[in-house]
């Protein structure tokens, strides 16, 4: 671990920045930034003092140096009492409708059992009034019986009203019989290019759809207007600035969102960074393309990449493999969006200089996104537009060294590792797993890691994050070891990959990332220090405060 003493080699412009009655000194902790160049570069920096001026970093340094340099009868000084402060935290893919739903929904993400889920389900009917019962989270790789669910356990209590339970990947749903009758779904009904509809042994629908069958039940569901909108946004705005999250980036945002977030940040109702990627699947994205970039004036909002789905997931398996499944030999996944339509987008989409961030799981997925990248490259260029694989999960060995080569960031998110770890062999194989959840390979090579959560697949809090990727193991310390431990990240490299990677991997390293003047004044106090704890309890950090541009955006209560 590189950790550079500033107290002598003070990292902040004294021209710049002159202490007024608007400069705050925070003294009295245990600070953490990197600093400098992103990736391997960079150097990771310690200091006990931060002077804030209008919303961004003055300096960080020695708290008592920094104190006479700034000294002012008017200079706020805030006491800290020992506690650790840290960059604020990017979550550099997750679903913010998506989160602001879940709050709002049946939370299946803890369900043992089938029977479980839908005595959950049954709860939250009895409670919620609304004509369909929403919900998500179900995994069927943590039941005792690890096989998918059928309308026959929900028709058992709900009739009368539609059931819809999307599977906690977000690919793959449940449905009661009152659900598919709506749909229009019988034996007769042909799976969609890029979707199935699970069937039992007679040909009748299960109840289960995968991907691009999602759409012919979620085609039916109550009407997402801009009020929906605005309530689930800001209730995962309240829930990440609790977890010391600064900044997110919307993984897939359609016409609706994008709307309700110009009117949150007009108003100045953002509490929480969102770097926004527009869905591919959003018929107006041409006139949203033309419109161009969008980044207002305070970094609150940022809109200049684009979403594009490749495969589904693995645990659904609907990631795209090039092998067929270990565990289903007469399958390979499937294609949510097909090779052909995949050039069409990246065609459109990088002569607007819009980045392009392709989610790819599967081992075929992922050369197929970086097949598009090299072509792209020959024909509109965009080299330079950070390009994006989002999740990289299951790389080809053959073509992990691509990534580097044609200047893709992998946006990965580590405790997809700790929670994939007892199905993912049992769907690839062990020898497939060498390009598996390959963080340590990625950043030996020098790929930028851009770390994230994938909520609500995942639950958001950072730390459970930063706690996967140093140890790989889950929150119960399990393997003894760590699975596929020799991918595992420093604390240093985690840390980056949530921080000023992630801000790179939005073309924002300039402003955001890391705690050097004249960026703005984003971080977190907490209340362990991550470099003197053991690994396994980093997910046991608790965030009691977190600020955004200098202010306070959440403080934990007092007891």
């Amino acid at each position: 671990m590189r950790i550079v003493s500033s107290l002598l080699a003070l990292t902040f412009s004294l021209v710049a920045y002159t202490a007024n009655a608007q400069s705050t000194l925070y003294f009295n902790f245990q600070g953490y930034t990197l600093t400098g160049t992103v990736g391997e570069d960079a150097q990771l920096k310690h200091f006990d003092g931060l002077v804030v001026k209008d919303g961004k970093v003055a300096a960080t340094g020695d708290a008592e140096v920094l104190g006479k340099l700034f000294a002012s009868d008017e200079l706020a000084r805030v006491d800290l009492q020992g506690k650790t402060v840290l960059p604020g935290i990017i979550d550099a893919h997750g679903h913010m409708l998506g989160l602001g739903e879940n709050l709002m929904q049946v939370d299946l993400r803890e369900a043992a059992s089938e029977q479980d889920a839908v005595e959950r389900v049954v709860a939250f009917a009895e409670t919620e009034n609304g004509e369909w019962v929403i919900g998500r989270g179900w995994n069927q790789e943590n039941w005792q019986i690890r096989k998918f669910p059928t309308t026959a356990s929900l028709d058992e209590f709900l009739t009368d009203r539609p059931v819809w339970l999307t599977r906690v990947d977000g690919h793959a749903g449940w449905a009661n019989s009152k659900a598919l009758e709506l749909a229009g779904i019988t034996a007769n009904t042909v799976s969609p290019e890029g979707g199935e509809i699970i069937r039992d042994d007679n040909g009748q629908p299960t109840g289960v759809l995968i991907d691009n069958a999602m759409a012919l039940v979620e085609q039916k569901l109550p009407q997402k207007d801009a009020d929906y909108h605005r309530r689930a946004l800001t209730a995962a705005f309240d829930h990440l600035a609790s977890e010391g999250i600064t900044g997110v980036h919307d993984a897939g945002v359609d016409a609706t969102n994008l709307a309700v977030y110009q009117e949150l940040a007009a108003a100045e109702a953002m509490p929480v960074r969102v770097y926004a990627m527009l869905s591919a699947m959003e018929p107006s994205l041409p006139e949203l393309l033309a419109a161009g970039p969008i980044t207002t004036d305070d970094d609150r909002l940022t809109v200049r990449s684009v979403k594009i789905y490749t495969d589904g997931a693995l645990g659904s398996r609907g990631a795209a493999l090039i092998e067929p499944y270990h565990d289903d030999p007469n399958n390979r996944g499937l294609l949510v969006t097909q090779p052909g339509a995949i050039e069409d987008l990246f065609e459109l989409i990088i002569p607007y200089g819009f980045q392009i961030n392709i989610h790819a799981i599967g081992d075929r997925a992922n050369r197929i996104a970086l097949d598009k990248f090299a072509a792209a490259y020959e024909t509109v260029g965009g080299r330079n537009l950070r390009h994006r694989i989002e999740h990289a999960q299951v790389v080809h060995p053959d073509d992990l060294s691509r990534f580097a080569d044609l200047d893709v960031i992998a946006s990965m998110q580590p405790t997809h590792a700790t929670s994939d770890k007892n199905m993912a062999e049992d769907r690839l194989g062990k020898a497939r797993m060498r390009g598996a959840y390959a963080w340590q390979t990625f950043l030996q090579q020098g790929t930028i890691v851009a770390a994230g959560s994938d909520f609500p697949v995942e639950l958001s809090n950072p730390f459970f994050g930063v706690h996967a990727a140093v140890t790989r193991q889950d929150r119960d310390n399990q393997p003894k070891g760590g699975w596929y431990a020799h991918e595992a990240m420093t604390l240093e490299q985690a840390l980056r990959a949530f921080t000023l990677d992630a801000a790179y991997a939005a073309g924002q390293e300039q402003v955001l990332g890391s705690l050097e003047p004249g960026k703005w004044a984003d971080f977190i106090v907490l209340d362990q220090d991550p470099f003197a704890v053991d690994s396994a309890k980093l997910w046991r950090a608790n965030v009691l405060a977190t600020y955004v541009a200098g202010e306070a955006v959440y403080q934990q209560s007092q007891q």
